[in-house]
Parts: structure tokens; sequence; C-alpha cells
């Protein structure tokens, strides 16, 4: 089968609700990356077939597909189309699959891969609003369809998230030790100069704004819960967060043709759904499959990238599968750097990429929950 390469990864410093990228425009902050990308690359950006961004809410400053836009005002070629795709948390991994199949298909040879969300100005669910406002009903929970399958029940990650904690018994004094351990190593990262390589200032803004170091066990256990007796804080969730983030996927053809040299191999590619309205489930059974279908055993990935969308997820997620939290999330997750919807699939997988190649690992897998039930996995080989 023909592969699929990683030739470049580049992500803008990620900023908290309200902080350093608030004020700018989403076509602007994915255009950044996007600029970045073609000069690291060193790759003429008239060669690129498409551009493939995730984003989800795509109103405001957002709509009009962005990356067609996103591409335009980085001063790109004309010529390069630009589709804007919406798998939830997962959109910019799945960008990553659509630009790898195109190239294993040998329908493309030069696809950009990315994601971008400013979240601090259209917040999570505003295309949701919006409708509401014109007198739409909310596109699913509403639905006489949706009620007729799933009853008149609540369906959200928060709800989601407390049943996950509640069905494999993690305590919030479990939850809290993972959360601030996820802060720690962000920090170290930082401080060791780790994330350096792979972020591309946005001016004056360097540095990753969501780790905090002031946090402590005694200030996590002060939180009220997110649900009236529930186990959930805003501690143990992803923080609301605004970047952008890009890849340039190759093919052989293309590594031949531009004399480039392949940083990583896409192993494999995947995307598995499960209930919808358990939603946050979905990496454990689309880790299975994954495992399965390249006859790899845990034990064998030398580094996880899995989203932090709730402590509960990625706890649970480990306890299933048997996987070594010392290998997870190794220089922090969302819970600490924060979770820009849309960028935060190639946010990831940008990290893990350039961890791999810090620490000499050969394989990392990168698994996320997404709205629906849904969740993409890949397996990246370092070249």
């Amino acid at each position: 089968m023909p592969e699929a390469y990683i030739v470049e990864a580049v992500r803008t410093p990620v900023g908290r609700r309200g902080g350093s990228l608030a004020g700018m425009h989403s076509a602007d902050l994915g255009g950044h990356a996007l600029a970045a990308l073609m000069r690291r690359s060193g790759v003429d950006p008239a060669a690129v077939d498409d551009v493939i961004l995730g984003c989800c809410d795509t109103i405001g400053s957002q709509a009009g597909d962005v990356a067609r836009t996103a591409w335009l005002v980085a001063g790109l070629p004309d010529h390069v189309p630009g589709v804007t795709i919406d798998r939830q948390c997962g959109s910019s991994q799945q960008a990553v699959h659509f630009a790898a199949q195109a190239v294993m298909s040998g329908t493309a040879d030069l696809v950009v891969a990315g994601g971008v969300q400013n979240m601090s100005a259209i917040p999570i669910s505003s295309a949701m609003v919006v409708g509401q406002q014109f007198g739409f009903a909310t596109p699913f929970a509403e639905s006489p369809g949706w009620r007729a399958r799933y009853g008149d029940q609540e369906v959200s990650q928060f709800r989601s998230a407390e049943m996950i904690a509640e069905k494999w018994g993690i305590s919030r004094q479990r939850m809290e030790e993972f959360a601030l351990a996820s802060h720690t190593r962000a920090l170290a990262a930082i401080d060791a100069g780790h994330f350096a390589r792979e972020i591309e200032p946005v001016g004056d803004f360097t540095t990753d704004e969501g780790p905090r170091r002031g946090t402590s066990p005694e200030k996590m256990a002060g939180l009220a819960p997110l649900r009236a007796g529930g186990r959930l804080t805003a501690a143990l969730a992803s923080q609301i967060s605004d970047a952008a983030s890009a890849m340039l996927i190759a093919s052989e053809a293309a590594v031949r043709t531009h004399g480039l040299a392949p940083r990583a191999r896409v192993h494999h590619l995947g995307v598995l759904a499960d209930d919808p309205v358990w939603m946050l489930t979905g990496p454990i059974p689309a880790t299975r499959r994954a495992l399965e279908k390249t006859g790899m055993k845990i034990d064998d990935i030398d580094l996880f990238e899995v989203n932090e969308a709730f402590a509960s997820v990625v706890l649970a997620w480990a306890q299933e599968l048997g996987a070594d939290l010392d290998k997870t999330n190794v220089n922090g997750g969302a819970i600490a750097l924060g979770h820009p919807i849309g960028a935060t699939g190639t946010r990831l997988m940008t990290s893990l990429l350039h961890e791999l190649e810090r620490t000499g690992g050969r394989y990392g897998l990168q698994v996320m929950c997404e709205g629906g039930g849904q969740a993409n996995v890949t397996i990246l080989e370092r070249l």
C-alpha cells in the first residue's frame, strides 16, 4: 500500500480564554500556522493540492470555509483550494486522516492538514445557540427521530464524564491527582524548552498560557462540582482555548520529487463510534481496534496522546487497555495546555511527533473522544 508521510508540523502557542490570541481573527490565526508550515517545509506552496482544516462552530470569523480564507490571508497561492471539516473535537485529526487517504489513494501528493479555533471570540456551541435564536431546534436532541431512538434524556459531555467516573470507579481525588500531574508535566516541558521547536510565535506570544504554576491539591479540592453531587470540577476538564496547528502530508512521489526528508509515517488511521449518550467512551474501542488491525500490543507503543477532555476519560481508557500513564500525555494534556477544539487534533499530533523525535521513540498513538460518541485514532511511526 502507498505510504503517507509527515514532513512538517507546527502550531501556535495555545492561548487561554480571553488571553493573547482572543482578539485575533480566526482566518489570520489559521493563516499564521499555514504560512509557518510552508516556510519551514521549504516546499513551494504552489505544489500543494489541497488544504483541509478542522473547525467547529463555523460562524462569524470562522464561517465561509475558513480553510480557504486562512490560506489566502497567509498570502499563499490563489489556485490552491481549501475545505473545512467538523468531526467535533477530532476535526483536525480527521483532517490528517483525509490528507493521508488522499496521498495513499494517489489522488494527491501534497496536502496540508490542520485546524483553527478561537473559542474566546466564538464560544463552544455558538452555532447551536444562533440556530435557536432564529427559531430552529437544536441539531439533535430536539429531533423527533433522535428522541424516538434515545428518549428524552440529557446528552452532554458533562453528564458523560460523570457517568464514566462512576462506571469505572474513578474518585474525585484520583482525577485531581491526574489533573495536577497534567499541569506539572506541562510546566516542566515549557521550562525545559520541549515545545519551543514546534511553536511558531505570534508576535511576542511564545508560550502556552494554560498551565497554572499556582495550582495545588488544596485549591482543586475547594472547587465546587460542575453538577450537583458530581465528582467533576472545572479543574478536571479541558480549558477553553485559542490556537491553530498544521501539518504537511506527502506521498512517496512528492518525497522524491521535492527532495523531502519525512519525519514520520502514518502507520495506522481509523475512526470508530460508541454510544452517543455516553459520548466520551469512543477512545476505548477505537484503540482496541487499531491495535487489532495493526497486530500491535499496547506495550509496543512508546508514547500516547489521549485528549484530556476530562480526567475521567483518560483514566478509564488507561484502566480498560492497561496503558502506562507514564507514557501518556508526558508533557501535559488539555487540562493544562487547553483544548482549542478544531485545532487540538494536529496540536496533539505535532507535540507527539516532536516528543518521539526528542526521546527516540518509534511509535506514537493518538486518540480523541468526540461529540456523537466518536473517536479518531492514529498511530505514527517516527522515521
